[in-house]
């Protein structure tokens, strides 16, 4: 009986990007069985590690995913950090043998050793896949093509501003990506209400569709964006004018709520320090002040980390910049 091929890959992987995908995709088609070891790097990048496991399990259902929280930390090829690396390899495989390892590394080589395993090299001199993750960790954007969708949207930090009807958030999110040469979302639910608002009032299943539509456009928009998405209000707000005209909400909008309470990275909310633009579709300033305390109430009752944004349109500028800066850098 032929012996089954375990084959065995590791990295940081970070990011995932397509090289890596070529080693993972040729493994997948040479093997019986395919174990990838992936390890915690918070210096090298900010994406955390159960995320960059995630793009592989979503990618390579059929690989085994090992998350290494406690991996050594050096790297080299002093005998000293090679044994280090060996050991701490061979005591998380445990009793489970490798036929093969694979990488595009000179570490293939001592590592397959320690594993008693074949050196499989795939694309070492970069020919078929000329890229890195330091490359793509300098400029994400311009090597987004050598990104899967699903990786590249994790590199782009959502910034969301929430606040009542006229407090500028619209205003501020087009000026923002303009600043930053980036795609901004607008407020889809206005668009929505405006073709579909019957006495100024929409359904709770319609409201529950602003906020599917609003999500749909937002990922479109990640794929198209440098570094940074603005987006102009979100599911919790729809959620509140749900709550305000309905006095509940749908399951799927208070579930779409509840997952944007951790979705961005960046939460502002505009404060009601600028004048009240009375249009036709706004229900009056003194609502305006109530729904902005409302907001914020509910902003604290969901622990979400928020900044008030106060003053003129170029102050509110500034705060946000000054915001962008403190984010850890990818």
């Amino acid at each position: 009986m032929d012996e089954r091929r375990i084959g065995l890959t590791l990295g940081k992987f970070a990011p995932l990007h397509k090289g890596h995908q070529f080693m993972i995709k040729t493994a997948l088609e040479e093997m019986d069985e395919v174990i990838v070891i992936i390890y915690d790097c918070p210096e090298t990048i900010s994406i955390p590690l159960h995320v960059r496991a995630d793009w592989i399990r979503r990618l390579y259902p059929g690989t085994d995913v090992i998350e290494a929280w406690d991996g050594p930390k050096e790297t080299g090829y002093t005998a000293e950090i090679m044994k280090a690396q060996e050991d701490y390899v061979l005591g998380l495989l445990g009793e489970h043998k490798v036929t093969h390892f694979y990488s595009s590394e000179p570490y293939g080589e001592h590592m397959s050793v320690a594993l008693n395993a074949v050196n499989r090299q795939v694309d070492p001199q970069r020919q078929t896949v000329p890229v890195s993750g330091t490359a793509v960790r300098d400029a994400p954007y311009e090597n987004r093509h050598y990104l899967h969708p699903v990786v590249f949207r994790d590199l782009v930090t959502k910034v969301v501003f929430l606040g009542a009807p006229s407090t500028g958030k619209t205003t501020l999110a087009e000026r923002m990506a303009r600043h930053y040469r980036t795609a901004w979302m607008p407020e889809y639910g206005r668009e929505y209400w405006e073709r579909h608002q019957i006495d100024r009032r929409l359904t709770l299943e319609q409201l529950e569709e602003i906020a599917t539509g609003h999500i749909a456009r937002e990922e479109a928009l990640l794929q198209e964006s440098r570094d940074v998405l603005f987006v102009d209000t979100n599911a919790i707000t729809t959620y509140m004018f749900s709550q305000y005209y309905h006095g509940e909400a749908t399951p799927g909008l208070t579930a779409l709520a509840e997952i944007a309470e951790t979705r961005y990275g960046l939460v502002f909310l505009c404060d009601a320090d600028i004048p009240y633009d009375d249009t036709w579709d706004r229900s009056g300033e003194v609502q305006r002040e109530l729904f902005q305390l409302a907001i914020m109430d509910d902003l604290r009752e969901r622990g979400v980390p928020f900044q008030i944004l106060r003053g003129t349109l170029r102050e509110r500028e500034e705060q946000v910049a000054e915001a962008l800066k403190r984010l850890d850098p990818l």
